[in-house]
């Protein structure tokens, strides 16, 4: 009877604690919501040609010596702070030694990043429904005592609390697990420009200046052919 008493002691101290983490984690799922439609603006512009010009005009301005040139194009087709420090290393660890171990330690360590950001809704998806459960439970035991006495306002009062509770916490579940899931595409999707950078501007991989050759050089040579039958 201790040990009963003991737990029945626990669920009624965590009653209010439940009640307000419940609601705070569908404040805050509501949060994410926003932040992530803010996420998906910041990337309606994205295409695979402007990600291709701002690699090449990157290319170009390597070539020329000029790594501020660089980042800057890198820097327009960079959508998060994480993405555009990742963009930014790549440029400027190139010349150093060892630049391929290091410009993929930032490549693993933009990828961590991401994960730990996805961690805050994968938390809610499963912390969602684990409070809703737990503010359901609660409420019964009072629930029942006062059906044992006649108290039918009291029965009502506490379903009524386990009810809204239980809505709230799938609601969170579920507002959570879609935000995780469009951050997971566009995040893997961030990456996946990061690393087709990296290819590109690879510390071994020659950047010649792209020239065009002049007209004066192009006749030049033409005349010199005519001129041996």
């Amino acid at each position: 009877m201790k040990i009963e008493e003991f737990l029945f002691q626990i669920s009624e101290a965590l009653f209010w604690p439940v009640l307000i983490a419940a609601l705070l984690c569908l404040a805050w799922s509501v949060i994410e919501i926003g932040i992530l439609a803010a996420e998906m603006w910041r990337r309606r512009w994205r295409t695979l040609g402007s990600l291709e010009n701002a690699v090449d005009q990157a290319e170009i301005d390597l070539a020329q010596g000029d790594q501020i040139g660089a980042i800057s194009a890198l820097s327009s087709v960079s959508w998060s702070r994480p993405m555009r420090e990742t963009m930014e290393s790549i440029v400027l660890l190139r010349p150093l030694p060892d630049a391929e171990n290091r410009i993929a330690k930032r490549l693993a360590d933009y990828d961590y990043s991401s994960l730990r950001r996805l961690e805050r809704t994968r938390i809610l998806v499963r912390m969602g429904p684990a409070l809703g459960l737990m503010g359901t439970l609660i409420p019964l035991s009072p629930a029942l005592g006062g059906l044992a006495e006649g108290n039918v306002t009291e029965l009502t009062d506490n379903l009524r609390v386990a009810f809204g509770v239980t809505v709230a916490g799938l609601l969170t579940g579920a507002l959570a697990f879609g935000v995780s899931l469009i951050r997971d595409r566009i995040y893997a999707q961030d990456f996946s420009d990061c690393e087709y950078a990296a290819a590109n501007l690879a510390p071994d991989k020659h950047l010649a200046p792209h020239l065009v050759p002049s007209p004066f050089e192009h006749g030049h040579s033409t005349q010199v052919s005519m001129g041996n039958p």
